[in-house]
């Protein structure tokens, strides 16, 4: 199995930044996409960004120039560096991954779709 791990959340001011990072383990064979949602109070999660194995980027449109993801492959490991945040960027905020798991043998292999538990961003006025 796959578990993710985030980290980094925490209170910020207005105008401040954050920097969440979500370390994937497990018997990990790849990954392919990598992202972060946000979930505010009473509002479905929605998609915040992601990021390919490639390196290719997706964003929502609230938080283009604002907020950049990256990702280090080799440590299994997806960031999310926050800039300018704003009190409307409060929200629990979800890392997904999904890729293949498995054993030595490709017979083992599966694929996942994993979340993690969730950091809370709290962005004051």
């Amino acid at each position: 199995q796959v578990q993710l791990v985030e980290s980094g959340g925490g209170l910020a001011q207005a105008g401040g930044s954050l920097r969440l990072a979500c370390a994937a383990s497990g018997s990990i064979v790849s990954i392919n996409a990598m992202g972060w949602y946000g979930q505010s109070p009473g509002k479905q999660r929605e998609l915040v960004a992601t990021i390919t194995s490639g390196g290719s980027t997706n964003y929502a449109d609230s938080i283009k120039g604002r907020f950049a993801i990256s990702r280090d492959n080799a440590k299994n490991t997806v960031y999310l560096q926050m800039n300018s945040l704003k009190p409307e960027d409060t929200a629990v905020y979800y890392c997904n991954a999904d890729g293949v798991f498995g054993g030595v043998l490709t017979v083992t292999w599966r694929r996942f779709d994993t979340w993690g538990q969730g950091t809370q961003v709290t962005v004051s006025s």
